[in-house]
């Protein structure tokens, strides 16, 4: 008995580092593992002082909370990179990651070299994405039912929001959700005091300068300045001379000169990423320009591309007025929204856009259906760029069992590792099931048999009966990509975290040698 004892303790102390990085990993995923499915709940984070959000969304859990643990933290970049790249499917990574950490050091423990169990992962995962490629079914358009019912499960079934998404889908295309470089989500904003709209154009968060005027609807050029609408500047010390103080008073000369040139120009609105000099305020006031001052770059890059302008420096302004109209960008509709606090803008001459706006009550809602929006934007995008498959954890099933018989032609020891991959591809199915108040193990074996039995990956578990049921007849998928990404990452993050064997505290810079 006392070498039974003296063995575990040694095992214990063998695997010390990877069971307590485990430990920290598996309590990551048991705060989101929660939300995941159609009957996951939300959940409250409190912050220091006493500020409060409630959600469901997997990287918003993650990087509120207060983590400290190194393995932990390699657990929250796998949400990080998922939201980054596909802009959905957050808590199916980090449970993925989970789950496919806690099989490995259940094998690495029972013996199993961790380079073994690690290239066995690899494999395992890499025929699995190789799979779900295979079995990706294609978007038709933006017609096709099947956007839908994306925009509505990503959308955690809230038919407003997957209405919204879809009509701002159809009003961009096809082509401008498939650019390269084109984020959908970043259109979709929430304010709580108006309803929710599809706007054809942008909306520009800013509240203009000279707002004491009551601007109507109105259209004409606009000037994008990447830059200060203020005369060029000199140092103090040259002010304090007689030629400094000469060449200031040219200068405000020249400004002015320059702003008799937005008349000539018949600008209606000016956008500048600085700030505005009080005199060229008072005059765009008295000649009716919109002013709006310390814009980001990224809303003066969408202003550029929807109107056509072309960002210019201040010294532009210098130039004949014959040479500026090349520069400029042009709108049919320009209006500020009191109630919004933003400018409208449509009927631009450049790049179609939408602006999706999503309505609420009060300002914790807004948060929440605001990410609710952007996942189901996001979802929408990634299935038209890449198809969609079975959702509801069916088709993991399905590509688990795959896994299963492959790696009965394994020989050596990574097929433990192969064993590890198929089994965390388990977990979705067996958490949502949980859920919903299921035993995972009862509804994970139905769904492998019905499956097997019909020859088809989309069965999966109806969570109000706890039936078994088609997937895509009844409507669940999910996009291919966001599923890829997911395993992908999960398996990155899992393969870095069972490699490590020790963990050291670096020195701060500050301490002497």
């Amino acid at each position: 008995m006392s070498q039974i004892k003296q063995g575990t303790h040694d095992n214990e102390e063998k695997y010390a580092t990877l069971i307590n990085n485990a430990g920290a990993v598996r309590a990551i995923c048991s705060a989101v593992e929660g939300t995941l499915g159609p009957k996951g709940l939300d959940t409250m984070l409190v912050g220091a002082h006493g500020e409060v959000i409630i959600t469901n969304d997997g990287v918003t859990i993650l990087e509120q909370m207060d983590v400290t643990h190194p393995a932990a933290r390699l657990l929250i970049q796998v949400a990080r990179a998922q939201q980054l790249q596909v802009g959905d499917g957050t808590t199916t990574a980090t449970v993925l990651a989970g789950a496919m950490i806690a099989e490995g050091v259940a094998q690495v423990t029972r013996g199993v070299p961790v380079a073994k169990v690690v290239r066995g992962i690899q494999d395992g995962v890499a025929r699995a994405l190789e799979s779900f490629r295979e079995r990706a079914r294609i978007i038709e358009g933006c017609d096709d039912p099947m956007l839908h019912r994306i925009a509505f499960i990503a959308g955690r079934e809230q038919h407003d929001i997957a209405r919204l998404i879809i009509d701002a889908v159809r009003q961009l295309g096809d082509d401008k959700l498939k650019e390269e470089g084109f984020r959908f989500s970043e259109l979709v904003t929430a304010h709580g005091k108006t309803a929710s709209e599809v706007w054809p154009g942008l909306l520009i968060p800013k509240v203009p300068m000279n707002s004491q005027l009551d601007f109507e609807p109105f259209t004409g050029p606009v000037l994008v300045l990447q830059d200060a609408l203020e005369p060029e500047t000199l140092d103090e010390e040259a002010l304090m001379t007689e030629s400094g103080f000469q060449t200031y008073l040219q200068l405000r000369e020249q400004f002015r000169a320059s702003l008799e040139k937005l008349t000539d120009l018949r600008i209606g609105l000016i956008v500048a990423d600085r700030g505005v000099d009080p005199e060229a305020e008072q005059f765009c006031t008295d000649h009716g320009i919109m002013i709006l001052q310390r814009v980001p770059r990224s809303e003066l890059r969408r202003i550029c591309e929807y109107t056509g302008a072309k960002p210019v420096r201040r010294g532009a302004l210098k130039k004949p007025v014959t040479d500026l109209p090349v520069y400029l960008g042009h709108a049919g509709y320009i209006a500020y929204d009191e109630r919004m606090e933003c400018v409208r803008i449509k009927q631009g001459n450049g790049k179609m856009t939408a602006s999706v706006v999503v309505g609420a009550s009060t300002s914790e809602i807004v948060g929440e259906r605001l990410r609710i929006a952007k996942d189901a934007a996001s979802a929408v995008q990634a299935a038209l760029k890449g198809g969609y498959l079975p959702g509801g954890g069916a088709v993991e099933i399905s590509v688990a069992h795959q896994l299963d018989r492959y790696r009965e032609t394994v020989q050596g020891m990574e097929g433990f590792g192969v064993s590890a991959a198929a089994q965390a591809l388990r977990k979705p199915l067996a958490q949502i099931v949980v859920n919903a108040g299921y035993n995972p193990l009862e509804k994970v074996e139905e769904v492998k048999a019905a499956q097997i039995a019909r020859n088809i990956d989309s069965i999966g578990i109806d969570c109000d009966t706890g039936l078994t049921i088609d997937c895509l007849e009844a409507g669940i998928v999910d996009p291919a990509p966001v599923k890829l990404h997911a395993l992908e990452a999960a398996a990155e993050v899992a393969t870095a975290v069972l490699r490590i064997h020790t963990v050291i505290k670096m020195r701060s810079d500050s301490t002497e040698d």
